[in-house]
């Protein structure tokens, strides 16, 4: 019998065709036993050979030796398999449990293809690379400005053929992270690009004034409308918050003209005001001087000698009070007497005659 990496082999020596060797009769053989009908039977081991190995244990120790003593399966227990299988559990443990915030969702694939979406908490998937977790936060709102620069221009034309440069802003979110994951490529990409798509179809129907005065909340309204109409469209999974336009002015090659134009534009507007303000001021004049007469009609129907007295008095007093006046009294002339400046100074009181003075 004869061990070889832990197996016992047998020689069949004694089997039922008899013993092999120098029992056996066979050729050349001295007995004559039948022959083992399976083969030769073992050989002798010549004496100086030492290639046979007898165990596992040989086996690795004459494997070692070859190789310069590094063989690393040599020997001792196997501290390598041990730090094997501690890393394979560290990786399925690392690579299959997730934890999903409370704003955040779990895109899961399976070898590539979607499988589902963890909601916030503890979520479990296949390892790596088997399954993979891809997470997205669902409720924070992003921010794209064009154009990227600030010092640089966005030239867009508008419905009357004027050109203005316009820099704006969009905010958005996810809202179905499953088609955020696989519709888009490059969301932000796609985004900016819808934007400037949106923006210049409805600025070409708008007026210069309009996209720079009041129109611009209806401007901001109706492309965040385009733009959502048109990501829905493409599956993207997107919601758009909103549309701010931070600027809104002409090209800086014609920004001092379109100051000027402004401003006379202004002047005219403010002519305008005031020829209406001056027009509305005369009106209530007429208006009240009609009211006036009609009442002064009435009472001159009831006493016209009195009341044509009372207007001559009136009329007199209204044109004295702007002239200088010369009142003469008989027997004699009075000397000049300035009415208006006695009216705006009036003069000192004057001390009384003493009895037996004239005056």
């Amino acid at each position: 019998m004869r061990r070889f990496f832990g197996w016992v082999l047998s020689d069949n020596r004694g089997g039922p065709w008899g013993s092999g060797g120098d029992e056996g009769g066979g050729d050349g053989g001295s007995g004559g036993g039948p022959r083992n009908p399976w083969g030769q039977g073992p050989r002798r081991r010549r004496p100086g050979k030492t290639g046979e190995v007898t165990s596992l244990d040989d086996f690795l120790k004459k494997s070692r030796d070859r190789f310069g003593g590094r063989f690393p399966f040599g020997g001792g227990r196997p501290y390598w398999l041990y730090g094997l299988i501690a890393f394979a559990l560290l990786w399925i443990l690392f690579t299959s449990i997730h934890r999903i915030g409370p704003q955040e969702r779990g895109v899961v694939t399976t070898f590539g293809y979607y499988s589902g979406t963890m909601q916030p908490g503890i979520g479990f998937s296949w390892p790596s690379p088997i399954g993979r977790v891809q997470v997205i936060d669902v409720e924070n709102i992003r921010t794209i400005t064009i154009p990227d620069n600030s010092g640089s221009e966005n030239l867009i034309l508008t419905g009357d053929q004027n050109v203005i440069d316009l820099a704006y802003s969009v905010r958005w979110n996810i809202i179905e992270p499953r088609l955020f994951a696989f519709q888009i490529a490059e969301p932000e990409g796609t985004i900016r690009e819808v934007a400037e798509s949106a923006m210049r179809a409805v600025v070409s129907r708008v007026s210069l004034d309009e996209a720079i005065g009041a129109g611009r909340a209806e401007i901001e309204q109706n492309v965040e409308q385009a733009m959502q109409q048109i990501l829905n469209d493409y599956g993207s999974g997107i919601r758009i918050q909103g549309v701010a336009i931070s600027q809104s002015v002409p090209p800086a090659a014609v920004n001092e003209a379109f100051l000027q134009v402004s401003a006379a534009q202004q002047q005219a507007q403010s002519d305008l005001n005031n020829a209406r303000s001056y027009a509305l001021q005369i009106t209530a004049q007429a208006q009240g001087s009609a009211a006036a007469f009609e009442k002064v009609l009435a009472e001159y129907r009831l006493a016209p000698e009195v009341t044509r007295r009372r207007m001559y008095y009136e009329t007199m007093e209204r044109i004295l009070s702007r002239v200088d006046t010369t009142i003469v009294e008989a027997p004699g002339v009075t000397p000049y007497l300035p009415l208006p400046e006695l009216r705006r100074n009036p003069p000192a009181a004057q001390p009384q005659p003493q009895a037996g003075q004239q005056r």
